[in-house]
């Protein structure tokens, strides 16, 4: 959770990383990575179209839904970009290899630990459309301050800031939230599920998100609206950008996959950030995993699931899975932004 800015050293093989993305928190209230690649120019406000269809998604168990298209590499390019303010130090490679098909088979170790049962019971059918006009629920409990977590209605929520804070307002009787800051530093809000760090994510089936967000106001030199969060053994620090409050996408790679109807571009590298991770005290570096999509949205489906089995197709070696977070992160700026939808659900225990 704690998280603060990184430079990225990616290799781009056949296509350039573009920008800059972001970090995030997690529920457990450790502090998470930060920001790699640079940040973009543009600091204004950047408003997404928002799908007025519907998004479905197929109900499949740890396989990538789309086809992949992925450039062919000889050879690595290095090159180092800054962010605005930078204080770790990254280095990473793109690996290009076909994206999408089988995932691995779930970890041996079976059940979920007590304390994780709102996960674990959490479940639909993996196939459902999402309502993109739909508004704030009213009431809520509103939360001020730079360390927040607990939970509401069964999910996990936190806030973390290493600049003045911001808010978070959660509700009792409903899946949304909505946040708000005004400072100079990292800030993060997060909304989603937690799970025990003993098992591979194909234990849990189709791990998908539903949501609809609508934003204002500025971000500083970096934002990434989508899904973020961690796994343990290996230590892996993970986002899913679907929006940002700069250009889209916020990151660039050569290798791609197809997924949820989209394009994204799939990156990986290893960060040494100076917030701490969510992996305990041994581990002073970490990987982070990337999907970026091409273009922007403000409503849909994410396939969690398929995100990962398309990074592990690519070698790329996953952990155990901790936490799978509806979030949004800012660099900055005064803005605010509402999820009047906000899910995470699995289709397995």
């Amino acid at each position: 959770m704690r998280r603060t800015e990184k430079i990225l050293i990616a290799a781009t093989v056949a296509g350039t990383i573009a920008a800059c993305s972001s970090s995030s928190d997690n529920s457990d209230g450790s502090d998470g990575g930060g920001v790699d690649g640079t940040s973009e120019a543009t600091t204004g406000t950047t408003t997404s179209t928002t799908t007025t269809g519907t998004t479905t998604t197929a109900s499949t168990t740890g396989t990538t839904t789309g086809t992949t298209t992925t450039a062919s590499t000889t050879g690595t390019t290095t090159g180092t970009t800054t962010t605005a303010s930078t204080t770790g130090t990254t280095t990473g490679t793109t690996t290009t290899a076909s994206v999408g098909a089988d995932a691995a088979s779930p970890d041996a170790t079976s059940g979920v630990d007590a304390s994780k049962a709102d996960a674990a019971a959490h479940t639909d059918s993996g196939s459902s459309s999402v309502n993109c006009s739909a508004t704030m629920p009213s009431g809520g409990t509103t939360q001020t301050g730079n360390n927040i977590n607990g939970t509401a209605d069964g999910l996990g929520y936190g806030v973390w800031s290493n600049g003045s804070g911001g808010s978070l307002t959660t509700f009792a009787n409903a899946h949304a939230f909505s946040a708000s800051w005004n400072n100079g530093g990292d800030f993060l809000a997060h909304l989603g599920l937690d799970f025990n760090s003993s098992q591979s994510y194909t234990a849990y089936g189709t791990i998908a998100a539903q949501f609809v967000e609508s934003k204002t106001g500025t971000a500083g030199g970096y934002s990434s609206i989508g899904m973020y969060g961690w796994m343990q053994n290996p230590c892996i620090e993970w986002y899913i950008v679907d929006d940002s409050f700069q250009t889209m996408p916020t990151q660039r790679s050569s290798v791609t996959a197809t997924i949820d109807g989209g394009t994204y571009y799939l990156i990986s590298n290893t960060t040494t950030g100076s917030g701490g991770n969510d992996c305990g005290g041994s581990a002073s570096s970490w990987t982070q995993m990337w999907s970026v999509r091409s273009t922007a949205r403000t409503c849909g489906t994410i396939t969690v699931s398929d995100h990962f089995a398309a990074w592990q197709k690519q070698g790329w070696n996953l952990g155990k899975l901790t936490s799978v977070h509806i979030n949004v992160e800012v660099g900055g700026g005064t803005g605010s932004i509402d999820f009047p939808i906000a899910d995470v659900t699995t289709t397995s225990n």
